[in-house]
């Protein structure tokens, strides 16, 4: 079966912990990719032209956007009530419940995945996300600005769509090469095969994916 990807570098941050996002709920046409062609004949029964394409992909940016937005509000809010400790525990508690409301309000599948995973049950690449995420690396050790760094593909009747998620300053506290020893015996408490520390700032620290089936 042949497959066709599109790679795409489009301006929009979509940072899973704090980081700045573009929250608009339109977006100029000139970043909406055109090219996201079906991959045989029986994909092109299901999405027919650029336009459906187009908006697949758009919706698929602001499933992902919802998620952010509405993680990085609950990590504010306990940062600024309990710090570093209860910002794991949001992250532990209402990462998953945000994702599983974003999906259910978006018709899609919204989850994060990464090489370093924290959460084994939840943030574990399954094969071609295991694919993405490493060509995502030569990507931006080859000069692709890791904000930009987008993936999006129709395979049989499923859409898929991921973004890098970069690690910011922000990220650092809990992600970091110098976490305090409350915050990481917390961390090893609730993840005992925690494998997300060790960032430095920039580098990639996983992926936003949003997947749709396209039979519904």
């Amino acid at each position: 079966m042949r497959k066709t990807l599109l790679m795409a570098a489009i301006c929009l941050s979509m940072a899973a912990c704090g980081g700045k996002e573009n929250t608009a709920a339109t977006f100029p046409s000139e970043l909406i990719p055109q090219a996201l062609a079906a991959s045989d004949a029986n994909h092109a029964a299901i999405v027919t032209n650029d336009a459906e394409r187009a908006v697949l992909v758009k919706q698929a940016m602001q499933a992902g956007q919802a998620f952010s937005a509405q993680l990085r509000n609950e990590l504010q809010m306990a940062m600024k009530s309990g710090g570093p400790l209860a910002a794991i525990n949001v992250c532990h508690t209402k990462a998953p419940e945000i994702a599983q409301a974003v999906s259910a309000e978006k018709n899609v599948q919204v989850s994060r995945v990464s090489l370093k995973n924290r959460n084994p049950d939840q943030g574990q690449p399954l094969a071609w996300q295991k694919a993405v995420l490493e060509g995502f690396d030569q990507r931006k050790a080859a000069g692709e600005a890791a904000d930009g760094l987008l993936y999006a593909e129709i395979n049989g009747s499923e859409f898929r769509f991921m973004k890098a998620i970069a690690t910011d300053k922000v990220c650092l506290t809990c992600h970091g090469t110098d976490i305090k020893p409350e915050v990481s015996a917390l961390i090893n408490k609730l993840y005992p095969a925690d494998k997300a520390t060790g960032y430095q700032e920039g580098e990639l620290r996983g992926a936003l994916v949003v997947i749709k089936n396209l039979a519904q």
